[in-house]
């Protein structure tokens, strides 16, 4: 905007090519036309929007863990939003309309602590059970490093998560679901946080196990 206090034009109000001249508090000033855009709808951007509104399905229901898995990664942005960029350019597959989520290759935590080893899930009592080695000592692992850990059902957008579950030193970690998921298929996922909650492993995913 470029106000116009004294010149050949004087004060004007309207548009005159692309310029539109107005007044203002007496102040008479001038700004261009923003430019149009002539197609507001292309491939790219319904693509980019399509991809969007998946990712933000997915994570919504994992907002509680993620604000822990991915709270060293929030530099200039919330540890959401770290998450949903991470999956957005990582985690999406499949082509306009028919884009999907490849849980494989989904994090629900990142960072340097060393993670979890030789781990699996199973069902048990009801319960979804994770099991792991204990690989204390080994790099940044430590005994009393606690579980970080979700359980996601995908076809009921439904998450089960738990942010300071049993140490590292205890290999095991049992989790109830809801009584309504029973027979679905759920993807578990597992890393750790340092008691402290300074450092956070990278999750690794487990695998699905149907409750």
């Amino acid at each position: 905007m470029g106000r116009i206090k004294k010149g050949v034009l004087g004060g004007f109000s309207g548009k005159v090519g692309t310029v539109v001249g107005a007044s203002w508090k007496g102040i008479s000033y001038m700004r261009s036309l923003p430019q149009s855009v002539k197609n507001p709808r292309t491939l790219g951007q319904l693509t980019q929007r399509s991809k969007f509104a998946l990712v933000q399905h997915l994570l919504q229901p994992l907002s509680d863990i993620l604000r822990v898995g991915w709270k060293l990664q929030a530099q200039r942005k919330s540890p959401v939003n770290a998450a949903t960029a991470y999956t957005l350019a990582n985690a999406v597959s499949g082509e306009y309309p028919d884009f999907q989520i490849e849980p494989g290759k989904l994090l629900v935590s990142r960072g340097a602590l060393t993670g979890v080893t030789n781990a699996f899930v199973s069902v048990k009592d009801g319960q979804v059970e994770f099991q792991w080695e204990d690989n204390s000592g080994n790099g940044s692992a430590q005994s009393t490093d606690k579980a970080l850990i979700a359980i996601v059902n995908f076809t009921k957008n439904e998450v089960v998560s738990i942010t300071a579950g049993a140490p590292r030193l205890d290999c095991v970690q049992n989790v109830v679901v809801p009584s309504e998921w029973s027979g679905d298929e759920v993807h578990a996922y597992m890393g750790f946080i340092s008691e402290n909650g300074k450092e956070v492993a990278n999750s690794l995913y487990l695998g699905t196990v149907a409750v």
